[in-house]
């Protein structure tokens, strides 16, 4: 099962769900999946394609990491915390993987192992401290010093590096357009081109039609106002990808002497790049300048800037040609900790925000599909506790109306990934 699927046709007229799922990305697909065999009639609405917004313009890869690396969980959550959480992301990994091998869905699956580059000296420290963080949660990794760095890939620059296994590569459009197939063979109804542009009570309206549903799950990005007062958890990263010519095998071996790997560096705006199966090399980041900026950047420039460091970086790849190029945003909360939640006003509408990462968001759509199937789950408390929109932060959310959502958000992402301590363990 491969290829872009058939788009189908907008909303028309009035219809009736057991469920209404809207937003047919990572999350949105995974909590139709996960309902596709509950016996509930559900209808999934997308105002693009399925997988046509953050989650076809992403790098596609399945892994655990995100904004948040595990030692940085341990520090802010403390063992548990940080061990419940790695194990949502990997979860998530294990879903996708699974969805594809089932279904049989060619959408360019790589087995990849990760690969965190430290750059400096404070790029070091960044390894050990992810190295410790792997002991003491029990997880294997290897790890290299910078003499031994150049054995797994082709530079350097790089004072040290991580490796563990589980992870993999995808291209994440092919896999939503299989997934999209699946649930159409399964019985579930989608409707493209259908942006939600009000709701009230269990009723939603579209530009031609309307669906009134038991149960709504919004798995959107980019929220409106008017879809939920929840739209102030979330701010948005500007991210830019590039994808280069085929590589030659020797040029391959260059790159990764010990075969293809999933690499990102220990830069606050980190660069990140992998092998795709037609051997081209992905590359993706951003500058400080952009990332949180208010208005998107649609020229190459920052693109450039990435390319032209990565190619100083591993001099292999300068005379590398990268041939196309786009940008995209990633939704976030202030603590890049995605936001899960049953709305208190309306107990039947679920709301799934602010993921940062494909396996994150499968995750929290394959659980907020779980909680429509059966609100009594014993993780239930659990998971909602880690997701909800109350959580603590540096910056007071109304100080936004006095200095800027955006500068508040940056602020407390920072603190977040760099800073905040979980006084639960006795840390200050």
């Amino acid at each position: 099962m491969g290829g872009t699927q058939a788009i189908k046709p907008p909303l028309r007229g009035d219809h009736k769900a057991d469920v209404l799922i809207v937003g047919a990305g990572a999350s949105g697909l995974a909590a139709a999946l996960r309902l596709m065999d509950s016996g509930r009639k559900v209808i999934l609405l997308d105002k693009n394609i399925c997988g046509g917004s953050s989650t076809g313009k992403s790098a596609g890869f399945l892994t655990p990491d995100s904004e948040l690396e595990l030692s940085q969980l341990l520090r802010k959550y403390g063992p548990k915390g940080a061990k419940d959480l790695w194990e949502v992301a990997a979860r998530g990994v294990d879903i996708m993987v699974e969805n594809i091998k089932k279904h049989n869905i060619a959408c360019d699956l790589q087995v990849q192992d990760c690969l965190f580059l430290g750059k400096g000296q404070s790029g070091w420290k960044d390894v050990q401290d992810e190295v410790e963080a792997r002991k003491k949660l029990g997880y294997s990794s290897s790890v290299y010093n910078e003499a031994d760095v150049p054995s797994v890939i082709g530079s350097k620059a790089y004072s040290g590096a991580i490796r563990y296994t589980g992870t993999y590569g995808v291209n994440p459009l092919l896999y939503a357009q299989g997934i999209k197939k699946v649930l159409l063979d399964g019985g579930i109804e989608i409707f493209e081109s259908s942006e939600v542009l009000s709701w009230k009570e269990r009723t939603v309206r579209t530009h031609l039609g309307t669906v009134t549903a038991d149960k709504i799950i919004f798995c959107i990005d980019k929220p409106k106002p008017y879809i939920t007062r929840y739209y102030q958890e979330v701010y948005h990263a500007q991210t830019f990808l590039s994808i280069s010519e085929p590589l030659g095998d020797s040029d391959i071996a260059q790159l990764f002497p010990q075969g293809p790997l999933q690499c990102w560096d220990s830069d606050l705006i980190y660069t990140y790049f992998r092998l795709t199966g037609d051997k081209r090399l992905l590359v993706g980041g951003g500058d400080m300048m952009t990332t949180y900026a208010k208005n998107d950047t649609t020229t190459p420039r920052v693109m450039d800037k990435v390319l032209k460091g990565i190619k100083e970086t591993i001099p292999s790849l300068r005379s590398l040609r990268f041939i196309q190029y786009w940008q995209g945003r990633i939704d976030m909360t202030r603590d890049l900790i995605p936001t899960v939640l049953v709305d208190p006003e309306h107990p039947w509408a679920h709301f799934v925000l602010g993921c940062v990462g494909l396996p994150w968001a499968t995750f929290c759509g394959n659980f907020a599909a779980r909680n429509v199937i059966d609100d009594k789950e014993i993780d239930n408390e659990k998971y909602y506790q880690y997701f909800s929109p109350n959580r603590k932060f540096l910056l007071p959310v109304w100080l936004e109306r006095v200095i800027g959502k955006r500068i508040v958000f940056t602020v407390n992402n920072a603190w977040a990934k760099y800073r905040q301590k979980d006084v639960s363990q006795g840390q200050a």
